[in-house]
């Protein structure tokens, strides 16, 4: 198999525009609950998700480390977003978190990439959107974009995936081992033991 080519599209869609929108938490949490490790090449990602055809831009989205509770985490997260600063076309989206009854919960992730989905498509800057993300909320959001004569897909992990988001996607990718072959930064990470006592920077919940 030529796992480049894992998206397989017709001639006639190599011209769409495709614009990417990844939901950084829930791919984290899907990551480490299927494979315990996060260390993936975006870059690589967003081209496998293309399929040859044209990226408009990948839009990434993911809370902000508190810096006065996790200095180390905060930096961390810095470094982390930066690298993704500087692959070509990546936009970083980033949420706060407030305190609710003593735990701290998101603020704004769902809204400002629901915003950005809608707002784009109506703009006429995408064909195509592809979502990366499981959660079962932005499935209204994907229906209005087919509304606008959009097409929508979604890539998921078996594990973590709602159907509401599946019933509404015109294409549907399933993030496995096979998908992820290439994919991956370097060797599998340390123990979970290990793992624990360092934060990740691609998760402030962790």
């Amino acid at each position: 198999m030529n796992y480049d080519n894992y998206v397989n599209v017709s001639a006639n869609e190599m011209e769409d525009r495709i614009a990417i929108f990844i939901d950084g938490s829930n791919l984290y949490h899907a990551l480490h609950d299927v494979y315990k490790r996060h260390d993936i090449n975006f870059a690589e990602l967003t081209t496998r998700l293309c399929g040859g055809r044209r990226l408009f831009r990948t839009y990434y989205y993911n809370l902000v480390q508190e810096q006065m509770q996790n200095s180390d985490g905060f930096r961390e997260q810095q470094d982390f977003l930066d690298s993704l600063r500087n692959i070509p076309y990546v936009e970083v989206r980033l949420g706060t978190t407030k305190l609710s009854r003593g735990i701290s919960v998101e603020k704004g992730i769902d809204i400002m990439l629901a915003t950005d989905l809608l707002h784009f498509g109506w703009d006429n800057l995408y064909d195509v959107a592809i979502l990366v993300s499981g959660d079962g909320d932005f499935a209204y959001a994907l229906q209005a974009v087919k509304n606008l004569g959009k097409h929508v897909e979604v890539a998921y992990f078996e594990r973590n995936i709602s159907k509401d988001l599946l019933d509404v996607a015109d294409r549907r990718y399933l993030l496995d081992r096979t998908f992820f072959k290439g994919i991956w930064l370097g060797k599998r990470q340390q123990s979970s033991t290990s793992r624990r006592k360092q934060p990740d920077p691609a998760n402030p919940k962790a």
